[in-house]
């Protein structure tokens, strides 16, 4: 258990560099008439608030209010530590200094409060990734714009040869029933999602296929 503990410098000179702030903090309490457990919870009042503000500015850099509370506290606990460097008498406090030791309890709870109930700034929604293979958009002008168009479930089947039509029959093409079948699904998708029957356009558009047969499938549709 000993032997995965490090020894760390930087750990051991945060500890020291707190102990004697601490120390500093509560000598001046204790001097501005704050005895007993109140001296001793002073210390603890500025670290905290200090803390609190700079876990704060982790999150949020522009936060003027963290700003502030930070630099309050760091003010006090740097103020502590010079006033006990010998630069005052702690025998003989002067007044305003015991005012603001006496006034630090409420300041120190109003930034703390202020602290966890102001809402934190919203992170940035990350960009989408943008595509390996974009897909190519085709530019059809004979086609009315209706919306985001939904590919059909299964695949175009292949066209039969048809045979030769006779003398009575040139005008008007052979539709295979695989093919019939599958414009029926696809008018019936188109009237779900638009509300109105599928056009010569827009079927031989969806089903790739000539005019005339696009024609004489929707007639049978209809």
């Amino acid at each position: 258990m000993f032997r995965s503990i490090r020894i760390d410098a930087v750990l051991i000179q945060a500890v020291i560099a707190g102990a004697l702030s601490f120390a500093h903090l509560h000598d001046l309490a204790e001097a501005a008439g704050q005895s007993g457990w109140k001296a001793w919870a002073y210390p603890v009042s500025v670290d905290l608030l200090l803390v609190a503000a700079w876990r704060r500015l982790r999150g949020a850099r522009r936060d003027r209010s963290a700003w502030t509370w930070f630099v309050i506290a760091l003010f006090a606990s740097l103020g502590a530590n010079v006033a006990t460097a010998g630069l005052l008498d702690l025998a003989n406090v002067p007044a305003w200094l015991r005012i603001l030791v006496a006034g630090w309890p409420a300041l120190a709870f109003l930034g703390g409060t202020l602290l966890v109930h102001q809402p934190t700034e919203p992170a940035p929604a990350p960009a989408p990734a943008a595509s390996a293979d974009p897909v190519p958009v085709v530019d059809r002008p004979d086609v009315a714009d209706e919306g985001p168009e939904i590919a059909p479930a299964e695949p175009v089947p292949a066209l039969p040869e048809a045979p030769a039509p006779g003398p009575s029959e040139a005008s008007v093409p052979v539709v295979p029933p695989a093919l019939v079948d599958h414009a029926r699904k696809v008018a019936t998708e188109h009237r779900t999602r638009t509300g109105s029957d599928i056009d010569t356009a827009t079927l031989r558009a969806r089903l790739g296929i000539p005019e005339d047969l696009a024609g004489a499938i929707v007639a049978q549709l209809a």
